[in-house]
């Protein structure tokens, strides 16, 4: 699937003239995440849309009820979202309660729910949350890292020979094979620290809890707005919502040195143990981190193999440096495009 989707991706850059030319990559990279994320979510070829029309919502909900429909009729089974919800729907999706064949007894959060019927547009809306996630969030780290490849050659040249050694040792990018390549994956790890998607998580309190003090130097925490010279220590209550601020956290200094430099040997496997837990958070963390972390790494992953060990990507007069994040932007958005040539490294 991710495959077949590449081919089409580079068959219409090279079609469109995106080949040693100054382009602005935001919108090559967001085709392939859309259509990456409408196979492998809806079962659908290609989705073939770039903004949403005024009818989105009738659009997503067609796309449920035809499927569905379809699949019902025809006895379909694929291992999809479509798939999850159709068996949400009747109450027979599998969960942890009958992991191994075991229901949990005496886990509060595994005991028997009531069964609930699930609505058209309840269906749908997990349809839509689910493409937005999958497309917006996993298009935007790709057009930082390359970027971000434009402006630290030496970075982009480590990458290329690691993308040449797997090449002649194991020939195009598969499955069994991804892992060994360490360099790809702190490039991209690193893309994701710099320039996160995730700006805020929020989460519910569950037990009581105090925060802790302050670090020396630092401001103890505000609790109220209207009084702002009253601070004390936080007391989180059962129910509170708790705001993470990721983005502050991946380039705060004290845990990321020198965080405004696109660095990925902070993830090697020397300098890994340094990042303390909780500092790195492009995904989440715990039993509510990102349902797609496998699929959005290996999504990314096979893109830039294939751009990297096919064309380099070179720095032009339009590319922005540094980076400015254009302001009032829902996503992450270079002030003046991210624009960039893509020279062939062979003669096609």
């Amino acid at each position: 699937m991710f495959w077949k989707t590449l081919k089409l991706y580079t068959k219409t850059s090279q079609r469109k003239g995106h080949v040693n030319e100054d382009v602005d990559v935001q919108d090559l990279m967001r085709r392939y995440t859309n259509d990456v994320i409408a196979s492998a979510a809806f079962g659908l070829p290609k989705l073939g849309i770039t903004v949403f029309p005024k009818k989105v919502i009738n659009f997503f909900k067609g796309i449920v009820v035809n499927t569905m429909q379809h699949r019902e009729k025809n006895n379909i089974h694929r291992p999809d979202m479509i798939q999850l919800l159709m068996e949400a729907s009747k109450g027979t999706l599998k969960d942890e309660r009958y992991a191994n064949g075991n229901k949990s007894q005496n886990n509060e959060a595994f005991k028997q729910r009531p069964e609930k019927e699930w609505s058209v547009e309840e269906l749908s809306s997990q349809v839509f949350l689910f493409f937005a996630a999958g497309y917006e969030s996993s298009a935007s780290t790709l057009v930082m890292c390359v970027h971000e490849l434009a402006l630290n050659p030496d970075v982009q040249e480590k990458l290329y020979q690691e993308i040449k050694e797997y090449k002649e040792k194991h020939g195009e990018i598969t499955f069994e094979h991804i892992h060994n390549l360490k360099y790809l994956d702190w490039v991209l790890s690193e893309t994701s620290r710099k320039w996160s998607t995730v700006l805020v998580l929020d989460r519910t309190c569950t037990l009581p809890y105090e925060l802790p003090p302050p670090r020396e130097g630092l401001k103890p925490v505000q609790v109220s707005y209207l009084l702002p010279t009253l601070c004390l220590w936080l007391q989180l209550k059962h129910g509170d919502l708790v705001y993470n601020m990721v983005k502050s956290i991946h380039m705060d200094p004290i845990y990321h040195p020198n965080p405004e430099k696109f660095d990925p040997e902070r993830f090697s496997d020397e300098n890994k143990h340094k990042i303390k837990p909780f500092t790195y958070m492009p995904f989440g963390m715990g039993p509510r981190n990102c349902i797609g972390i496998r699929f959005a790494q290996l999504e990314l992953k096979i893109l830039i193999f294939d751009i990297v060990s096919n064309y380099k990507i070179v720095k032009c007069t339009k590319t922005m440096d540094p980076v400015v994040l254009k302001p009032h932007a829902f996503n992450l958005q270079p002030r003046d495009g991210s624009i960039v040539r893509f020279v062939p490294r062979h003669a096609h």
